[in-house]
């Protein structure tokens, strides 16, 4: 490009590349990008002049050449696919007429902070530097697909407007970033994608909002974290998609909004995290799915759960707040899946690894009571009789109350009543309370139940203490053989 060919606002912007010097056309620090449109010839650059700056501009010894323009009004499409750009980039507070497509470039860095832009393609390319896209504002799609990024990107109160598009709005899946991801008070209208993303760093999410109601607000399946995810505050009016997530890290959804009526609203399935936080989080709208998650450390309130939950297979180690067992087993009636044994074996173990084996004792009998349902008439009798006497081996006092309270009625009525002998000349002292004890324990003899025979109603009284007997003992033994093996 010939330099005759510059208008005076090129011209500036020409000289002061190879020195790296910055060219500012702003009128005041906080003029509105948005009305760029309406910039005179005097602020006004050429795409194409910037394109041929940035691979051809001739370069000053001794000096670093750079692009650093601010506050222009960019006309025409910064076309740089395929391109290897060894200079840095920064076009900040800059308003873009037509999309950039960086396509499959090579660039040293990119700053496009402040600025606003139809759209923006930098798939499949390689970024050698940080890559910012600060407080942007974007009308169309961000495509960042596929590509590496050596060191942070920044997307901090960014707006991407693309609702109604048929591909996301914001891509970022397979891309490698080398460092933190920072998109705090991003804004995104439509899919937000990460799926198989890498980053090295920490994501910040705090404040985010991912508006996609009815749809897939942000897919991360398959991310990969190497530390806390922080999303803090963060809105999601439509799905969140986690699964076989690897976060090494916290996954802070604290004080967060999830909202999806009527389908899926977090779905962490088969995802591998450090913690997650659910802390002061409003109600979750939608489905919760943790199917075959593994966290470490599950912290949530249960005010926080929604109607219906999936965690069939989920396991964690701890969980946090402690809270007494009442609190945390409508968690587990409320999978979709019915009956589900494992949830409840892991809620046990949270609380045996604490020491409170009373919270354990109260879910294991909610086990066995919830399995109750699943069970044919004469299994769910049985284990109506279990909870009954010995509260299937976790109320061991009750058994104690049943034969106690028996004892008393048998003593009391033989009491009154005293049995006839069988051989009055062999039959020893007629003893009210043995001869109940002899009906009630079927394998300890106290030498009364053969020697003495009641007739009519206390005949019938013995064999319903006899029976009542059998059936106590097999209860107890079968109750404390559970809670043995559990123990």
């Amino acid at each position: 490009m010939e330099i005759s060919d510059l208008t005076p606002a090129e011209l500036r912007v020409w000289r002061a590349f190879p020195r790296g010097e910055s060219v500012d056309f702003r009128e005041s620090p906080d003029e509105d990008v948005s009305a760029g449109a309406e910039w005179g010839p005097e602020r006004t650059v050429r795409a194409k002049v910037l394109k041929a700056l940035l691979l051809s501009a001739p370069q000053e010894e001794g000096e670093v050449a750079a692009l650093r323009l601010s506050g222009a009004r960019v006309t025409g499409v910064l076309n740089l696919i395929y391109a290897v750009v060894e200079h840095a980039a920064r076009l900040s507070h800059c308003h873009f007429d037509e999309p950039l497509d960086l396509y499959s470039s090579r660039l040293r860095q990119l700053n496009l902070m402040d600025s606003v832009f139809p759209a923006l393609t930098l798939g499949s390319s390689r970024v050698d530097g940080p890559l910012r896209l600060t407080r942007c504002r974007v009308r169309g799609l961000v495509k960042v697909g596929g590509t590496q990024i050596s060191g942070a990107v920044f997307l901090n109160g960014a707006e991407i407007d693309a609702p109604d598009a048929t591909q996301p709005a914001l891509q970022l899946n397979q891309s490698t970033i080398g460092h933190d991801f920072v998109a705090t008070g991003l804004r995104v209208y439509g899919e937000t994608r990460l799926n198989g993303a890498s980053v090295a760093g920490k994501v910040n999410l705090e404040n985010a909002e991912f508006h996609n109601p009815g749809g897939m607000a942000l897919s991360a399946e398959a991310l990969e974290a190497n530390a806390d995810v922080n999303a803090r505050r963060l809105r999601a009016y439509g799905q969140i998609e986690l699964r076989g997530a690897r976060i090494a890290g916290r996954l802070d959804l604290s004080r967060s909004h999830l909202s999806h009526p009527g389908g899926t609203a977090l779905r962490a399935s088969s995802s591998v995290i450090g913690e997650l936080w659910l802390y002061g989080s409003d109600p979750v709208e939608g489905l919760l799915n943790l199917r075959r998650a593994h966290i470490e450390v599950l912290s949530f309130g249960p005010e926080v759960l929604p109607d219906e939950v999936r965690i069939n297979n989920l396991s964690f180690t701890t969980l946090t707040p402690h809270l007494p067992a009442e609190r945390r087993l409508p968690m587990l009636e409320r999978d979709g899946e019915g009956y589900v044994p494992y949830a409840y074996e892991q809620l046990t173990a949270a609380y045996r690894r604490i020491g409170d084996d009373r919270a354990a004792r109260e879910v294991q009998l909610a086990k066995q009571l919830r399995h109750r349902a699943t069970l044919p008439w004469y299994g769910r009798a049985w284990g109506h009789l279990q909870e009954v006497t010995v509260g299937y081996g976790f109320r061991p006092l009750r058994a104690m109350i049943w034969l106690l309270s028996l004892l008393a009625t048998g003593s009391i009525a033989y009491a009154l009543h005293n049995p006839p002998a069988l051989k009055p000349s062999e039959a020893p002292p007629f003893n009210a309370v043995f001869f109940t004890l002899d009906l009630l324990l079927p394998v300890i003899s106290f030498g009364q139940e053969g020697a003495f025979a009641p007739h009519g109603g206390y005949q019938a009284l013995s064999y319903v203490l006899i029976i009542t007997g059998w059936i106590l003992a097999t209860t107890v033994i079968a109750g404390v053989t559970r809670s043995v093996s559990r123990q």
